[in-house]
């Protein structure tokens, strides 16, 4: 089973240098442990994944244009994540203002090339099937 994300989740970027946490408007009324409860849409950049320090991936165009110009030698930027869709979820069983409830075994692309992880799902008792 897995555990309910909800504010408060502690992220990763593969290509970031930091982890961040996730950041869940009460849009949907639902809480979990006294917090909003996160679904599927809640990818936004900025508003709901804020950023990972700096950002490793050479496929991000500054990451690219700052390692061209020390010629050659990868030189992390700042990051500013580009979700590349929505969170993937296994089999959505539960359902959070008719969207898929997030969970600690989701995964959210960025268009950089990174895969956004959750380390931490922000509260241990409440399970989806």
């Amino acid at each position: 089973m897995a555990i309910c994300a909800c504010m408060g989740a502690s992220l990763q970027c593969s290509f970031g240098a930091a982890p961040s946490s996730l950041i869940v408007l009460p849009a949907n009324r639902t809480m979990v442990g006294g917090v909003p409860a996160a679904t599927i849409m809640d990818c936004a950049p900025i508003v709901n994944v804020p950023p990972f320090g700096v950002c490793m991936s050479p496929s991000n165009p500054a990451v690219a244009a700052a390692t061209a110009a020390a010629l050659g030698v990868l030189t992390p930027m700042p990051c500013v994540p580009v979700p590349a869709g929505t969170w993937i979820v296994g089999a959505p069983t539960v359902l959070i203002g008719n969207m898929p409830a997030l969970n600690n075994s989701s995964k959210l692309m960025c268009s950089w090339g990174g895969v956004i992880q959750i380390l931490a799902p922000g509260q241990g008792t409440v399970m989806v099937p």
